[in-house]
C-alpha cells in the first residue's frame, strides 16, 4: 500500500483499460483452475484473445483480488473471495459501491499499478490535459529514478483518462476503445466535450457507500499499524501512504460528514477529537476493515428482500 520506489510497475495491461465482465470471469476461471493464466487453453476458457488474457490477469493482480501462489499459478486474496466468491457479495459487480471499493483497491496498489496510484494520490490538479497528466507521470518517473520507458507512461497516462472519464464516442474512435470502463460510473474523471481536457475536482460524492469509505480508512489504520490519524492524512497523501481523501476525491467537509455518519452506524470503532489544535481520528478497538463491507453489502440485501 504505501509507494516504494523499488517496487512498481507501468504498461502491464496490454493497452487494455478495465472492462466490466473481465473480474468475475477471470476470478472464476481462477478458482477453477488455478494455472489457467499460463494454460495453453486460456484463451477458450476466457473467450478472449492472448493480450486481453494478460491484461485480465493484470487487472485481478492490480485490484488485489489474487496473487502469486507459492506454487505455480495465482491464489485469490481474502478480499477477493469476500466479493468474487460465487457467495460472495457481489460477484458480478452489480452493486456500484463494489466499483467504489475496485477503485480504492487498485489506486492503494502502487507495486502493480503506480500510475493509478500516483493520479489519485499525487496529481492534485483540477482542470488539465491528457497531455500535461502524460508530462507529469513522467516527471515523477524520473524525479524518482523509476525504470520505465516514456512511451510506457505515456501509455498508463492515457489509460488512467481512459478508464474514468465517460467516452465521447466520437466518430474517430474504435469502438473497443469507446467502451466504458465500470470506474467512469463514479465521475472522478470528466471529459470536455470538445474530448480535449479534463477535471478532477474534490465534491461530496454521495454516491460513495459510507461502508466502502469504512473499509478503506479501517484499512489504512490496520495497514499503517497505528491508532490515531489526524485528518489531515487521511485527506492527503503523505510519505507514499495513500488517502481516502485524495483517491475519492472528497472535500475535507465531506470526509468529516460521512466519518460521523459512519460512527453513528457503527459505534465504538473510530472518535474525532481535537488535540493540540489538531482533528484526529482516534481508533478505539481493533477491526476487521471488511466488517465494514458486511454491514454495507447486508443491509443493501435486507432493502432488497424487502
Amino acid at each position: 500500500m504505501r509507494f516504494n520506489p523499488k517496487k512498481v510497475a507501468f504498461g502491464r495491461h496490454e493497452t487494455f483499460a478495465l472492462r466490466y465482465s473481465w473480474l468475475t470471469k477471470g476470478f472464476q476461471a481462477l478458482r477453477a483452475d488455478p494455472g489457467v493464466f499460463a494454460s495453453n487453453e486460456a484463451t477458450v476458457t476466457l473467450g478472449v484473445g492472448k493480450n486481453m488474457v494478460n491484461a485480465i490477469r493484470y487487472w485481478l493482480l492490480a485490484a488485489r483480488l489474487i496473487e502469486p501462489a507459492e506454487g505455480k499459478g495465482f491464489q485469490p486474496t481474502p478480499i477477493g473471495r469476500t466479493i468474487f466468491a460465487k457467495r460472495g457479495y457481489d460477484p458480478y459487480l452489480e452493486d456500484e459501491a463494489t466499483i467504489w471499493l475496485i477503485h480504492w483497491l487498485i489506486t492503494t496498489n502502487p507495486e502493480q499499478a503506480t500510475a493509478w496510484y500516483w493520479f489519485f494520490n499525487q496529481f492534485h490538479k483540477p482542470d488539465f490535459g491528457s497531455q500535461e497528466v502524460a508530462t507529469t507521470l513522467y516527471d515523477f518517473v524520473s524525479q524518482r529514478k523509476l525504470k520505465s520507458a516514456a512511451t510506457t507512461v505515456k501509455n498508463d497516462a492515457t489509460i488512467v483518462l481512459r478508464m474514468y472519464a465517460r467516452s465521447k464516442g466520437n466518430g474517430r474512435t474504435p469502438l473497443e476503445d469507446a467502451l466504458d470502463s465500470p470506474l467512469s460510473q463514479l465521475n472522478l474523471i470528466s471529459q470536455s466535450p470538445g474530448g480535449r481536457s479534463y477535471t478532477s475536482r474534490p465534491a461530496d460524492r454521495e454516491g460513495l457507500p459510507n461502508g466502502i469509505l469504512g473499509y478503506a480508512i479501517a484499512e489504512i489504520f490496520e495497514y499503517m499499524g497505528v491508532k490515531e490519524l489526524p485528518i489531515e492524512d487521511l485527506m492527503y497523501s503523505k510519505d507514499g501512504y495513500p488517502s481516502p481523501g485524495a483517491v475519492f476525491r472528497l472535500t475535507e467537509s465531506a470526509l468529516i460528514t460521512k466519518l460521523e455518519k459512519i460512527m453513528h452506524e457503527i459505534p465504538g470503532v473510530f472518535e474525532i477529537r481535537e488535540t493540540a489544535g489538531i482533528h484526529q481520528v482516534y481508533l478505539l478497538d481493533d477491526i476487521d476493515p471488511k466488517l465494514f463491507l458486511k454491514l454495507h453489502y447486508e443491509s443493501q440485501a435486507q432493502e432488497v428482500a424487502a
